[in-house]
């Protein structure tokens, strides 16, 4: 058996006596013993397991009179990971090894069960596959420096084989890809579309924007359009020769030209809205390119090429994105999403898909998604992640 397939180090096992009476299941009682369950990961957290033991969602839910009859006796294992928390459980059939997750609710007759794998093994080896796509190692080594639309299509069309022989391999499993590895397969090889730029952390492909918003929705500025503070060259460039939507969907740009530095914004546009005492220390170099929502301002910093946003309502500087090349990384990915939940309904797993939006975004451009505070006042919180998750919004409806 391969070890990029299910060899697992420092695995989780547990004895035949600590499954009993719960696992009767041979294939997966045999998985539980030896090899076991990975003991660290970036999508699957096994630590209930590890501290736990076997646990019926039963022995779990508040008021388990009020539980479907499928959920009394499924086993939490585990949970499906975002950055900083447990996203949903994974609960197990102690009968047919079959994995699915639940949200653990206040009112348990709330909870139902989503399909995630056919068994344990299976289970490990998507994980294994989608990470090993992410770091270019293990089967997908090969695709080390390979980046723009046809590596995008070769990565999801390899990562989806991979997901869809191990479902088909599954006696009784149908062949059904669950969704939060079908959204996997779209979503996560979009991160390889643009190599490392020069100056810039992307170099995206040319016309990629225009192809992707439609060309008349592209705007590209020229050098009078820049005021003095803008001195970061490798921004101005991309500002003159690849440009931003107009309306990116989560970002309004300011079609006003020339760009204004923040604090001349205020001092000529809104003189009693803000001293200049209260603005960040910077603002004399922060350039304000537009807004996300009414009151935040997306700036960037003219020294520097950094991508911030500034609340009004906080007063407050955060990071927002790591330049101008990866903000268009970002409009594209989510513009690039609404197309696909148009024909594959990924919207249908909210929560999975705000979780893979954000991970792949995190791939190209950990500043957007990492919460260690970098400026003063920064309190942690950023813009992508939440807003991705803002299912009322509706944000990743196509």
């Amino acid at each position: 058996m391969s070890t990029t397939d299910t060899d697992v180090v420092g695995a989780i096992t547990l004895t035949e006596d600590e499954l009993d009476p719960y696992i009767t299941h041979t294939g997966t009682r045999q998985w539980l013993t030896e090899p076991g369950l990975p003991a660290d990961g970036t999508l699957l957290d096994f630590d209930a397991l590890r501290e736990h033991g076997l646990r019926r969602v039963a022995d779990l839910a508040g008021d388990a009179d009020r539980l479907a009859a499928e959920l009394q006796d499924q086993l939490v294992v585990g949970a499906l990971r975002t950055f900083d928390r447990d996203l949903e459980s994974i609960v197990l059939d102690g009968a047919t090894g079959e994995i699915a997750t639940t949200y653990f609710f206040s009112d348990p007759a709330l909870m139902d069960l989503a399909p995630l794998a056919p068994s344990l093994e299976a289970l490990v080896r998507f994980s294994a596959a989608t990470e090993e796509l992410t770091a270019s190692r293990g089967r997908f080594a090969s695709y080390e420096g390979r980046f723009g639309p046809k590596a995008v299509t070769e990565a999801s069309e390899s990562l989806a084989a991979v997901f869809e022989a191990g479902a088909r391999g599954e006696a009784g499993a149908g062949g059904e890809v669950a969704p939060y590895w079908r959204m996997a397969a779209l979503i996560r090889p979009l991160a390889r579309i643009a190599g490392p730029g020069e100056g810039l952390v992307l170099d995206l492909p040319k016309r990629l924007l225009d192809e992707e918003f439609g060309a008349g929705a592209i705007m590209r500025f020229e050098d009078v359009d820049f005021p003095p503070a803008l001195v970061h060259e490798p921004t101005r460039r991309f500002l003159r020769e690849t440009g931003l939507p107009e309306d990116g969907l989560l970002f309004q740009l300011d079609t006003e030209v020339p760009l204004p530095g923040l604090a001349d914004y205020y001092a000529d546009q809104r003189p009693d809205d803000f001293s200049a005492d209260e603005l960040p220390p910077t603002a004399d170099r922060l350039i304000r390119l537009g807004y996300l929502i009414e009151d935040t301002s997306l700036v960037v910093d003219g020294a520097t090429g950094a991508v911030l946003a500034w609340s009004e309502p906080d007063i407050t500087l955060r990071p927002l994105n790591a330049d101008i090349s990866t903000l268009a990384f970002t409009l594209w990915l989510l513009h690039r999403e609404k197309t696909l939940d148009a024909t594959h309904a990924l919207t249908d797993s909210y929560g999975q898909l705000a979780a893979t939006m954000a991970q792949t975004l995190a791939t190209v451009d950990p500043v957007a998604c990492d919460p260690t505070p970098t400026l003063e006042g920064d309190d942690g919180w950023r813009y992508w992640p939440e807003a991705f998750e803002d299912e009322a919004g509706g944000t990743l409806h196509g």
